[in-house]
Order: structure tokens, then C-alpha cells, then sequence
């Protein structure tokens, strides 16, 4: 049986911008190339559900060294663009105050090839939270496929 979505997206219009980058950085302290959240298209509290993008571009930092010749998104960074959504949910509707930072990332899966040129869907769900620290179950989707699953955890220092 193939892998499902955290949350049926058919309902989402997955190009409007509800939360741009510089929304986006007033929420996550990240800058330069390490900004790996373009935009958020989805957020409801209710549900704890958020959708974001990452426009996978030519021009990034990793791409001549990712393997020469055939440039793959490095997986540590598709678990960087899930971390920064999980954060920005994390500032934005839940309303943590102070730094919010990676905790750990469990039950990682990568699915599918990333190539530049590509808008990767960052899809996440918050499952828990307490003590400071909270999960978030991720995936990536590229072209209605699934790219990449995995749960965020992180914490508030």
C-alpha cells in the first residue's frame, strides 16, 4: 500500500500565499542561505495543520557539490525546510515566545529524488507538546508524490 498524506490536500489552494518570507521572518530567525521556507499557503490552529513551499532553485549554495553532474536536494536540508515550517507554526499559532529550536528528528524516510527547478510542499501536523518541546509529523510532496516523511521534534530554549 502506497503512503498517505497526513491530511487530504484537495481542498487547499497550494499557490496562495497566506504568509510570505517576510512573514516568515519575523517568526524564524533564519537567514541567507539557510532559509529554507518560502511561503506558507495553509495554517489552521484548529486542525494543527500547516502547509508551506520551498522553491528548490539552481543557484543554491549545495547544488555543484551535491553530486557533480546530477545536483540532489540534500536530505538534511528537506529536514531543515520541515523544522523551519514546524517552527513557524510553532511561533505563529501557538504563540511560544523566546528561541524555538531543532530537538531531534525521528522515523525518516526519503522517497524520492529532489532536484532543483522543483517546488517541494512541506505538509506538517503537530502530534504532541509538552514540557517546552513539541512534535510535529512532516512529509514533503513533489508533484502530488511523496518526497520525504518524518517527525520533527523541537524545543523551546
Amino acid at each position: 500500500m502506497p503512503p498517505k498524506f497526513l491530511f487530504d490536500l484537495s481542498s487547499i489552494e497550494l499557490d496562495r500565499v497566506l504568509f510570505d518570507q517576510d512573514a516568515i521572518r519575523q517568526a524564524n530567525p533564519q537567514r541567507g542561505d539557510m532559509e529554507h521556507l518560502n511561503a506558507i499557503v495553509h495554517c489552521d490552529g484548529d486542525t494543527h495543520r500547516i502547509v508551506g513551499y520551498k522553491d528548490i532553485r539552481p543557484d543554491e549554495f549545495w547544488v555543484s557539490g551535491h553530486i557533480p553532474g546530477r545536483p540532489l536536494f540534500p536530505g538534511v536540508l528537506m529536514i531543515e525546510a520541515a523544522a523551519q515550517l514546524a517552527s513557524f507554526y510553532t511561533k505563529q499559532v501557538l504563540k511560544w515566545s523566546g528561541f524555538v529550536g531543532f530537538g531531534g528528528v525521528n522515523n525518516v524516510k526519503f522517497r524520492m529524488q529532489v532536484l532543483p527547478g522543483t517546488r517541494l510542499y512541506l505538509i506538517g501536523e503537530r502530534k504532541w507538546e509538552r514540557h517546552r518541546r513539541i512534535g510535529c509529523d512532516v512529509q514533503g510532496m513533489i508533484n502530488g508524490e511523496l518526497a520525504f516523511e518524518a517527525e520533527i521534534v523541537g524545543a523551546q530554549f
